[in-house]
């Protein structure tokens, strides 16, 4: 099983690079656009909500990250579910902290010379120099600053990634054979204890899921972990029927052998 995911300004050209690498590996490619696609039509959540949600960081007053936080695990929820089949290529711009925890999924960052990302904005978008600039600057910038607040970590952080490619120095087909050959090692290959990592996290997402779904526990400030079958939810509700309902939902969750539900009552809820 072969995981890269691939971290990508606008317009830097890591799409590129995933779509050849995957046609050289014969592995599937799955993008940012299409993942919030899928994951609106699962969740009935509007595609346009879903992208605001990793794109723009949260106003200043906003005390928690809110309902953002739960279109991010729906969406991670979605990615785990193409994750599960197999082999995989994913390109989008936190892909590598949708998937953290996962240590043989190898994490890629691409870069590329600002002229060279003008130029590809005015062709694909149809602006202006001065408009392609500004749009660049713009997504880089809020993409910073959300991921600084979901995650805690600056997104240019070199030390997240595990190679990074300029396109400047490289061309798309010299950066697929670097990822290629890289993929060979033995840090990217699965073991028994990363794939256990991988069940767990993709356990734990499948009752994220369910309560997603669940108007009646979708608002709540939860967190899921999963150890083996062995799951625990803790957080606050606003009442005991919410506790009830959480805990009914995720005993449902195929996988989960015992649930420990630790919720207990208070205000601290997402909206």
């Amino acid at each position: 099983m072969g995981i890269v995911t691939i971290s990508r300004g606008s317009h830097s050209g890591g799409k590129a690079v995933a779509e050849q690498l995957g046609r050289r590996l014969d592995y599937p490619v799955l993008g940012r656009e299409q993942l919030l696609l899928q994951t609106a039509e699962e969740y009935g959540i509007s595609e346009k909500v879903l992208a605001d949600a990793l794109n723009q960081s949260p106003p200043a007053w906003q005390q928690v990250l809110g309902k953002r936080l739960v279109y991010v695990k729906c969406v991670t929820v979605m990615l785990f579910k193409h994750v599960r089949q197999g082999n995989l290529i994913y390109h989008g711009n936190v892909g590598h902290l949708l998937l953290a925890g996962i240590s043989h999924a190898m994490r890629v960052r691409v870069i590329a010379d600002m002229e060279q990302r003008i130029r590809a904005a005015m062709e694909q978008n149809k602006l202006d120099r001065k408009q392609a600039a500004a749009h660049i600057q713009n997504a880089d910038k809020e993409r910073g600053k959300w991921t600084k607040a979901l995650y805690g970590v600056n997104w240019d952080e070199v030390g997240q990634y595990d190679v990074i490619l300029n396109l400047e120095r490289i061309t798309v087909a010299g950066a697929c054979e670097t990822l290629a050959r890289m993929l060979d090692l033995e840090n990217f290959r699965p073991t028994e204890a990363s794939r256990k990592a991988l069940d767990d996290a993709i356990l734990g997402c499948r009752v994220w899921a369910a309560m997603a779904k669940n108007p009646s526990t979708r608002s709540a400030s939860l967190e899921v972990t999963a150890d083996g079958g062995d799951v625990r939810i803790v957080g606050n509700v606003g009442s005991s029927k919410t506790i009830e309902t959480i805990a009914e939902t995720a005993r449902q969750v195929e996988g989960v052998i015992n649930l420990r539900c630790e919720v207990g009552m208070g205000t601290d809820w997402y909206w």
